[in-house]
């Protein structure tokens, strides 16, 4: 193909312009393009390639290296126990997920949120949304409010009477009585305001949220299996990362006082700077005990740091952490 000046390259666009769209359109096909890598993305895949941690999750079958870090923390902490609920804020791509659902087995239901688009781990639940808003809060409340759902079900009861399995049909009307179709079960959204608040019913919180990038790029990607092609964790400003983190941080605190049961635990991310210290008072209002952490599996030159809180104290309420400083 010819070099075309730009008046010429525009001269032919005019003259055959559905030949030369298809022509383009060609041209720029994602699946053609191989973009230069640049000197960061260079060192980065460098150093995945030598990292341990990453080859260990790859041969373990671990969606990413930061399922060590919880792993590490569960160890010294001892944070999961069977039967437990768990939410797991931020879950994409389900490092964090695969490590509830498997330290809380057998009984335990894992929820995940993200605003990500991607597939939960197998066992667990998801809710897409943006875990800010305060419709995402109401449908994850709502979903709580079920003890049953979103738990693994023993297919392989069997009926005491003559020792045969139960059926589904049997299953549904033993988990669903006479008297509570879904017409009745169903209520009107002024009817919800009107309830009472969730009781609470949580026993962990996690949260390893960051902020997403803005989706402008790998739209024909496999991003429900590998949502971490368009984020980016940090943006290289210190100052501006730790504010971010911050912010999500306390929103996740103010979640967590909403739905953990007295005596449960909150796991949090963030990165280093003058207000973690804020963000560890208010902890300590809510919590018997609270620890900062650095994972081994915590590159070393990461600013990040994660909070461990323990037994949430009975009776605290987000007007007792924050004051009047927060809207609650």
């Amino acid at each position: 193909m010819k070099v075309l000046g730009v008046s010429r390259l525009w001269s032919a666009i005019c003259r055959h312009p559905i030949k030369m769209a298809s022509l383009l359109a060609e041209l720029i096909q994602p699946t053609g393009l191989r973009y230069a890598s640049s000197a960061s993305s260079k060192r980065w895949l460098g150093r995945q390639s030598k990292d341990a941690f990453s080859r260990e999750a790859r041969i373990q079958g671990l969606r990413s290296r930061a399922a060590f870090k919880l792993l590490e923390l569960d160890h010294d902490s001892h944070i999961f126990a069977s039967g437990q609920t768990v939410v797991d804020l931020g879950f994409a791509p389900g490092s964090w997920t695969q490590v509830a659902v498997d330290r809380t087995r057998p009984g335990g239901r894992v929820l995940g949120i993200d605003i990500l688009p991607c597939i939960p781990p197998k066992g667990a639940s998801a809710i897409q949304g943006n875990f800010l808003s305060v419709e995402t809060h109401k449908m994850v409340k709502e979903y709580l409010r079920d003890t049953d759902r979103g738990r693994p079900v023993d297919r392989s009861l069997v009926d005491a009477s003559n020792g045969e399995p139960i059926s589904y049909i049997d299953m549904e009307r033993h988990e669903r009585p006479p008297g509570s179709d879904d017409d009745q079960v169903q209520t009107s959204d002024a009817e919800t305001e009107t309830k009472p608040g969730l009781e609470p019913m949580v026993d962990v919180v996690l949260s390893d949220m960051s902020e997403p990038w803005p989706h402008e790029f790998a739209f024909w990607s496999r991003t429900l299996s590998q949502p971490y092609i368009r984020l980016m964790n940090t943006s290289g400003v210190p100052i501006r990362d730790h504010g971010v983190s911050m912010d999500l941080c306390h929103a996740a605190l103010a979640f967590s006082l909403d739905t953990l049961k007295t005596g449960g635990h909150f796991i949090c991310k963030y990165y280093m700077g003058s207000e973690d210290k804020f963000l560890e008072k208010c902890l300590r209002k809510a919590f018997a005990t609270v620890k900062r952490e650095k994972p081994e599996a915590s590159r070393k030159f990461s600013r990040e740091q994660y909070f461990v809180a323990k037994f949430r104290k009975k009776n605290v309420t987000k007007q007792d952490v924050y004051g009047d400083m927060y809207d609650c």
